[in-house]
């Protein structure tokens, strides 16, 4: 009785007997256990000899930035130039899936879990200490420390650092997963985005390195995010009750959040990322709207209106500025760093954005990832920054010696200054620990497609082995020391992926032009009738066979083998 008049229509369709993980099946021993035994070397490595681990990985840092800060400067506007080139070409109408298929999530989930997995903890952890580190601390020649001019190259580097650029990275790596994935029906991988470039290398040790590489950044970007989430928590434990923040204390919540994870992985708590990304944006504007309230807001108002128009007058000189005459260190320290970060965690991002963006057209796609995270990121480096540089300028508050302390310590620093500021404190706690949860809960989802063949129903035991594995590799790091280290070994990591990534733009952009010739309609069919170089069967998928609510419902659970 469900079943639409289009449904039936699809019965005759051959393409439609297929699943959409027809053909890979089971889990790739080739990458998941070279990248599970290098994942286990790293944190013995961090775990034994972290002093090592971390002179090696900082000695490889700081040569790759400054020798190559440039190319990285380059490839991450070449990236954004890439992706708006696509929104607004002719390309923009193509489906990521089958040619009339709806989004599997409504657009505000869609949001929701973009911000959760790509910047959630991050947001919270920086949204006051990044700006009150360039009030203290601007670029040099821009402006006097501590002053309003100070604060408003503060807002504007911000800016940079977590808008367009960053999320035109994520961007690129996701469409080329979700087009190659849904449409042409060869997995969600980063390898088969190469495909139109390596040809049938992509399904020997080529492929499986490039796999096997985004499993590995994947789980190491994850596990810095985890260690600073569980020291932020227990900052606030601090405010709150007066625990004393300690490596114990630390262990306990990452092993409760781990744990968390895996009965959100088994169980799918009432919809699994989904739920916990739409709860934790509910909080998020509930915070912002108090500090909004709270705090100084028609200054906020007023900063929000002239911080946007320094982003927009000073994008191009800021994001194309090497250092090459002054501000070197400054640029290598933190716009390279954060390029560097950003394009680490594309495997991760981009292959999490492709798996909930099933459905919808490139140009939808493109100005959705690029705009709506960018656009909650302002306001909220506007609202909380904004706050707490303002109290710092007018003297209201020294929170920057708070900030010297410790940057976990921004925030609180900030709601200190607010009414009811336990309760407020409790709420980023609960805020953190969603984002948390919600963080490990994606990366497991995402390391199990990816070791899995790029299906989207990879084995339970998969992924809980992944988020079993994030939670232990943060825990043995935490004890050890050696979280710093295996950050900057994971920005490390970087280097080789910015390749890949601009290979894969090359294999989007031929498969795009063979699919639609210039002046041409489009030629090649939907993924309905396509087959990949290996015979591999076509995405297709069944939800029209139900309404809308039920559809929406149905596409959640497909993160884990039921």
């Amino acid at each position: 009785m469900l079943r639409s008049t289009r449904s039936k229509a699809r019965d005759n369709d051959p393409a439609t007997d297929h699943d959409p993980d027809a053909g890979r099946t089971g889990v790739d021993m080739a990458v998941f256990i070279p990248a599970g035994g290098l994942a286990l070397g790293f944190v013995l490595w961090g775990a034994l000899k972290p002093a090592s681990l971390a002179s090696v990985a900082a000695g490889s840092m700081e040569l790759i930035s400054a020798n190559f800060g440039w190319f990285f400067i380059l490839a991450t506007n070449g990236f954004l130039v890439f992706a708006i080139y696509l929104a607004m070409s002719r390309f923009g109408s193509i489906r990521l899936g089958r040619d009339g298929e709806r989004p599997e999530f409504r657009t505000v989930s869609w949001i929701s879990m973009m911000f959760a997995a790509g910047i959630g903890i991050g947001l919270i952890f920086y949204g006051v200490a990044e700006p009150m580190s360039h009030l203290m601390s601007p670029p040099p020649g821009t402006a006097e420390a501590g002053t309003e001019q100070a604060a408003r190259v503060a807002m504007n580097q911000t800016f940079l650092h977590w808008g367009l650029h960053g999320w035109a990275i994520y961007a690129v790596a996701g469409l080329g997963m979700a087009y190659f994935g849904f449409r042409k029906g060869q997995g969600n991988l980063i390898s088969s985005a190469c495909r139109p470039v390596i040809g049938s290398r992509c399904d020997g040790p080529l492929g499986k390195l490039i796999d096997g590489m985004a499993v590995f950044a994947t789980l190491f970007g994850v596990v810095p995010s985890l260690g600073l989430g569980a020291v932020q928590i227990n900052s606030a434990m601090t405010s709150l009750w007066g625990i004393e923040s300690s490596t114990s204390i630390a262990l306990v919540i990452v092993f409760a959040m781990a744990a968390a994870m895996v009965l959100s992985a088994v169980t799918g708590v009432k919809r699994g990322v989904q739920f916990l990304a739409n709860v934790a944006m509910v909080t998020s504007v509930i915070l912002a709207v108090f500090v909004l309230v709270a705090g100084p807001t028609r200054h906020i108002a007023d900063s929000m209106v002239e911080s946007f128009g320094g982003y927009v007058t000073q994008i191009v000189p800021m994001s194309i500025r090497t250092g090459t005459f002054s501000q070197g260190e400054f640029v290598n320290g933190w716009t390279v760093a954060y390029w560097v970060w950003w394009i680490a965690w594309a495997p991760f991002v981009g292959a999490f954005i492709a798996r909930i963006s099933r459905g919808r057209t490139i140009k939808e796609f493109v100005w959705g990832v690029l705009l709506m995270p960018s656009g909650v990121s302002f306001v909220w480096f506007v609202i909380f920054g904004g706050s707490a540089m303002h109290a710092q300028v007018t003297g209201q508050a020294d929170i920057a010696a708070r900030v010297a302390e410790s940057q976990a310590n921004a925030l609180f620093a900030l709601l200190d200054q607010y009414p009811a500021a336990k309760l407020v404190t409790f709420v980023v706690m609960f805020l953190v620990a969603l984002f948390f949860v919600s963080g490990m809960d994606a990366a497991a989802v995402v390391m199990g497609i990816l070791s899995s063949r790029g299906a989207l129903t990879p084995p339970r035991w998969v992924v809980v082995f992944w988020g079993v594995a994030t939670g232990g590799a943060a825990a043995v790091l935490l004890v050890a020391g050696g979280l710093d280290a295996m950050q900057q070994a994971m920005l490390v990591m970087a280097a080789p992926f910015t390749l890949v990534m601009i290979v894969l733009c090359v294999g989007v952009m031929r498969a795009l032009r063979e699919e639609v010739p210039a002046g041409g309609a489009e030629a090649a069919p939907p993924a309905a009738r396509h087959r990949d170089d290996a015979g591999v069967a076509p995405v297709v998928t069944d939800r029209d066979t139900v309404p809308h609510e039920q559809a929406s419902t149905a596409a959640l659970e497909p993160e884990v083998a039921r």
